[in-house]
């Protein structure tokens, strides 16, 4: 008897990406497989493409590669020891898979677990850019009715900028500004007129500018700063300068969050901290965001689905993460992926 496959999409090299067929997932005990309905494409993704992901450098990750860690779909199978309730669930997933073990894990923090596996990004874990997706029903988060798949595809890095809007401790009438207009500041821009802020943007091409315009908010380049006091700043974007930028414009007793990573080292002047009592904060990983983002989309509080470009089928990762031209996408940075399209 042949055993079943399906198909996804294989990163073999830098910039070598192509759709094959692959063994199907089986539920191991404790785990679920999924049958994947959206997928979006993220920098991260675009870096292991291009071999530029430290990752691949520091031995978390090899070649060949299935990405895809934003994800929503439905459970289809369930392994031993998971709850059967569970099939037919509409479902979005954690990326990262802590041990369960390990002081980090026990106190709650499994994203920054030293042993972790993220799905379709580090220690061997499957990504979703294919039609089915096998993960551990611990990682799972239930999406409400209200919640479609491109919400679902949403989660989590809206779960990401949901936290960097949150850590800049941002009340209503406060201004915050935030660098760069990309998905994830987009995100945390949403995430901060939510709350009741004063919301600005600050990027460099005019495409992104106008996109976050016609979103409603006020985006500017730099030189066109408006002189006015930030409450908070918020790195969303990978300029090795803008950390200390971002120190620079915050008001005494501000908030600085970090949630951009540039591919070099980022210098800031403690002294500058210090003396202007600024507090910072480094964010990495939805995973305590989850819950909180899914609860934001359906209850309407937050509608990231503008952000979407394009949706394609897998044949076309390739292109996406080469960053082709994709006929008739939308002015939007995000691009998602239905397993289940031609084309």
């Amino acid at each position: 008897m042949t055993a079943p496959t399906m198909r996804a999409a294989v990163v073999t090299a830098p910039g070598e990406c192509s759709v094959r067929e692959v063994p199907a997932p089986r539920a191991a005990a404790g785990e679920v497989v999924v049958d994947v309905e959206r997928v979006g494409v993220c920098g991260t993704d675009v870096e292991f493409f291009t071999g530029e992901m430290a990752y691949l450098h520091e031995g978390h990750a090899r070649f060949p590669m299935r990405l895809g860690h934003e994800w929503a779909g439905v459970v289809r199978a369930v392994g031993d020891g998971v709850d059967p309730a569970w099939r037919d669930r509409r479902v979005m997933g954690d990326t990262m898979l802590g041990c369960r073990a390990c002081r980090r894990c026990l106190r709650g923090h499994q994203h920054v677990c030293a042993d972790r596996q993220e799905v379709g990004i580090r220690g061997g874990r499957p990504g979703a850019l294919a039609e089915q997706l096998a993960v551990p029903v611990t990682a799972l988060h239930e999406l409400p009715g209200t919640v479609d798949p491109a919400l679902g595809a949403l989660v989590e890095p809206g779960g990401n900028a949901l936290r960097a809007a949150r850590a800049a401790g941002l009340a209503p009438g406060d201004r915050v500004l935030i660098l760069g207009p990309g998905t994830i500041g987009l995100l945390t821009a949403m995430f901060a007129r939510a709350a009741g802020a004063e919301v600005h943007l600050m990027g460099h091409t005019p495409p992104s500018l106008a996109f976050a315009r016609s979103l409603g908010f006020t985006a500017s380049t730099e030189p066109d700063l408006p002189d006015v006091p930030f409450d908070a700043v918020i790195d969303a974007s990978n300029a090795a300068y803008l950390p200390a930028m971002a120190l620079d414009l915050v008001e005494p007793a501000g908030r600085v969050v970090y949630i951009g990573l540039a591919g070099s080292p980022s210098l800031i002047d403690t002294r500058r901290l210090a003396l202007k009592d600024v507090t910072a904060v480094g964010v990495l990983s939805a995973s305590p965001g989850l819950a909180a983002t899914i609860a934001a989309y359906a209850a309407g509080h937050v509608d990231p689905r503008p952000l979407v470009a394009a949706t394609v089928g897998l044949d076309r990762v390739g292109a996406v993460l080469a960053g082709a031209h994709i006929p008739g996408a939308g002015p939007g940075p995000k691009f998602h992926i239905d397993p289940r399209r031609a084309g």
